[in-house]
């Protein structure tokens, strides 16, 4: 099977509006008041930062719920739940005579009850110019939403009718993907983009151009801008040279270099180095499946790669590579964090701790070949791993004697370092641990500071350019709680294996090599039409003093703690009353630093027409993108197996309140026909509603919390398959054919395959009997 698509990566936000949710209907109308505005503020009341508890996810059962379905919440708030692993590029889809969409239901009759709450207050206007004798560059119809953008919309129309665009049972809003792959590729520029002074938007192809003077209109705030006479032109055709004039998709690229084209190549990736550690808590056969995905990993390794390994159990070992005919460790305690002058022997002494892998890579083979399996006769559970304090050493060894520079200084040492943790346990001793037992005494407050603790070490390894992916495997329960804290608020991610054997060695290999940008900042600036309600996705909110503001800025803004080419942001949104206009634009900008040091922008900017007509506007529904909208701002209110019960109730309501204020009544019955334009949306919900996310089918808590947390940060390809698998049957012919998901009717002459994202699970019905195989869980699904 070919590799799938990598999920995104990092942390969810989460902005909502100041209405509080209800369990029954609403009346449409709103009195709620609107609340002031700062001068470079977003649109929406000041966010609370909220940390939510891990959800779980994996394979479950469908039915049950509650209204609360990420519509809102009382306050506005940034929640930031970790994200799935992207470690390397999306795959393309197969060329297979078949497509991925599900099939097509009949229409479902409801009844008119309802419990879905009502819209949001509306938003702050900002002022327009009315401007004479302008020339668009771009005509109603001449660019239309491409599905291989970066932003994909749940429909390709805006009502403009407040009351039923706000209908929250459907919604309306579109996911973003920053870095992801466009086939047709950007348009890219090496020089200053021109923006508006007013509001900062950027110039695009929906501008209007005073031809004689070069000056343009910007399309969020209507003001009018110099170009400094560089789109002076005798004629509309010629402004179309400038890409971004003419392609709704523009990277600008800095490269600190004036050269055309020169982008620097050096050894910028490959100088960040890659810290694995490793528990030392295993069993021989664990341990022995460890050793060969390690062995494999560091022969994988390009020679200019830097390498360090350390080991943790009640110790910490540090492995030195100055000795070549032995391995060599120093040790430090793991009761505790390890004090500076211990630090200080380290780095200054004469140890060689990071080492290029064409001076080390014999070494590090002897050292994996030393390692032995745990002797004392304790349980997995039981054994004392100091896995914090690791992280800790590891994250001074890379800092290096750069700790004591002061803290105005900003090093960029050529991308981010990666801390890989091979864990096969809880982390139970020393500094951010937990308990072995649940059952002692103090637990939920000692869980409670383990949790405070991991989160300000990951932190601390972004503030050093230091991604932290923790890669567990084995039959012990690992505490994800306690542990996603610390890749999350670093940028990484956490991901569970059945062993240490082949998929996790894969894994292994990505999570070293995947090419992640940092410094990353998401802005998202919209017509005046126009509320961010909610965004779900890989980061947090960005502080004034991080990006720059302009004088009536109104962008939403989020820091990015990593940037990776599968992430992707989940933003619902809102009208503020009636559209009076023929159109609304979206301008989404991602500002970044890439493997290579150079400094990227991309911009992206949409145009929507509006409609009177409910028809026109259901029929340019995209299901499949709506479908996801409403799993993601679902699945961030699953924060445990009785809140996942309550959701799937969600579902049911969601599905009747949406026939009901969409639909047709029946002849002769206080029923509602479903909409006919949104027949694929009920199947897409019916496998949320049953499958791994909010069902219970199989699975550890573990395995729920791990998956619904990759889930909320994925990209729509990986996110669409965790909720609506892709069936394929293939024949004794070698060909494939796409069965409906919930047709799965066995043959002897058969094979099934269904594609769950991150997991493809194989039926095969031999003579006598049916298994079931589990290829394994790969870190780019």
């Amino acid at each position: 099977m070919t590799n799938p698509p990598p999920p995104s990566l990092g942390y969810s936000v989460t902005v909502t509006p100041s209405n509080s949710d209800s369990s029954t209907p609403q009346p449409e109308k709103n009195s709620a008041p609107p609340a002031t505005m700062l001068p470079g503020a977003p649109r929406f009341p000041p966010p609370k930062l909220q940390q939510d508890q891990i959800p779980s996810p994996f394979f479950q059962n469908p039915n049950l719920l509650s209204p609360a379905n990420g519509v809102r919440s009382p306050l506005p708030h940034l929640s930031t739940p970790p994200g799935p692993p992207v470690f390397k590029s999306p795959v393309r889809p197969a060329a297979v005579p078949f497509r991925t969409s599900p099939a097509t239901p009949q229409p479902i009759a409801f009844s008119s009850g309802s419990t879905l709450p009502t819209s949001s207050p509306p938003h702050f206007l900002n002022a327009s110019v009315e401007l004479q004798h302008q020339v668009p560059l771009a005509t109603e119809d001449s660019i239309l939403v491409n599905e291989s953008s970066c932003a994909l919309f749940s429909a390709h129309k805006v009502l403009k009718q407040k009351k039923l665009t706000n209908v929250p049972s459907l919604g309306f809003g579109a996911l973003f993907s920053p870095r992801r792959e466009i086939f047709a590729g950007p348009q890219i520029l090496q020089r200053d983009p021109h923006r508006c002074h007013n509001c900062g938007a950027y110039a695009n192809l929906y501008c209007k151009i005073l031809l004689g003077s070069g000056q343009w209109q910007c399309v969020i705030c209507q003001r009018l801008n110099g170009s400094e006479g560089e789109y002076v032109a005798p004629s509309k055709e010629d402004l179309r040279n400038f890409p971004e004039l003419s392609s709704p998709i523009v990277d600008y690229v800095r490269t600190g270099n004036k050269r055309p084209g020169f982008i620097p190549v050096s050894d910028s990736r490959m100088s960040a180095p890659v810290v694995l550690v490793i528990d030392d808590c295993l069993d021989e056969p664990h341990l022995q499946h460890l050793q060969s995905s390690l062995h494999a990993f560091v022969d994988s390794l390009p020679p200019t790669a830097r390498i360090g390994i350390i080991l943790y159990g009640r110790t910490v070992s540090v492995y030195d590579f100055s000795e070549e005919s032995m391995a060599s460790a120093d040790v430090l305690p793991g009761d505790k964090s390890p004090i500076q002058e211990s630090l200080k022997a380290l780095i200054y002494g004469t140890g060689v701790y990071l080492s290029p892998m064409h001076a080390s890579k014999e070494v590090a083979h002897k050292i994996f070949s030393s390692l032995r399996p745990y002797k004392s006769n304790i349980a997995e559970a039981l054994r004392d791993r100091c896995l914090g304090t690791a992280v800790e050493v590891a994250l001074a060894i890379i800092r290096g004697p750069s700790a004591e520079m002061s803290r105005g200084v900003v090093k960029r040492n050529g991308g981010n370092s990666r801390i890989i943790v091979c864990a096969g346990g809880p982390n139970t001793y020393g500094p951010g641990s937990v308990p072995h037992s649940f059952s002692h005494p103090n637990y939920p407050h000692l869980e409670k500071t383990a949790l405070k603790w991991m989160e300000n070490l990951g932190r601390e390894a972004h503030r050093n350019n230091a991604v932290v992916d923790i890669l567990c495997a084995g039959t012990c329960p690992v505490r994800i709680p306690v542990l996603q804290p610390l890749a999350k608020a670093s940028g990484g991610v956490l991901v569970l294996h059945d062993d240490f054997g082949e998929a996790f060695g894969v894994n292994l290999q990505r999570a070293s090599s995947r090419a992640s940008g940092s410094h990353g900042l998401l802005e998202i600036r919209c017509s005046d039409d126009i509320l961010i309600t909610q965004v779900v996705g890989p980061g947090e909110e960005a502080h004034l003093d991080t990006h720059e503001t302009f004088k009536n800025d109104n962008a939403l803004c989020i820091q990015m703690l990593s940037v990776e080419e599968t992430q992707s942001f989940a933003i619902s949104m809102e009208t503020k009353g009636d559209i009076k206009s023929d159109c609304v634009f979206f301008q989404f900008t991602v500002q970044y630093t890439n493997v290579y040091q150079a400094d990227i922008s991309r911009v992206v900017t949409v145009r929507l027409p509006t409609v009177d007509s409910v028809s026109a506007y259901l029929e340019s529904f995209q299901d499949e993108v709506a479908a996801i909208l409403i799993a993601k701002r679902t699945l961030l209110r699953a924060k445990n197996h009785s809140d996942a019960m309550d959701m799937r109730g969600t579902i049911d309501e969601r599905i009747k309140d949406i026939a009901l204020k969409f639909g047709s009544l029946v002849p002769k019955s206080k029923l509602h026909r479903f909409p006919k334009e949104l027949s694929a949306l009920p199947e897409l919900l019916f496998h949320l509603r049953r499958g791994p996310l909010l069902g219970s089918i199989v699975g550890h808590e573990d395995e729920r919390s791990v998956l619904r947390n990759l889930f909320l940060n994925a990209s729509f390809d990986l996110s669409l398959r965790m909720v609506a698998p892709r069936c394929l049957m293939h024949r004794e012919g070698g060909t494939f054919e796409e069965l409906p998901a919930y047709d799965l009717a066995m043959q002897s002459d058969t094979a099934v395959v269904l594609d769950h994202g991150t997991d493809v699970f194989i039926w095969l019905v031999m003579e006598k009997h049916s298994s079931m195989t589990f290829p394994g869980r790969n870190i780019d699904r």
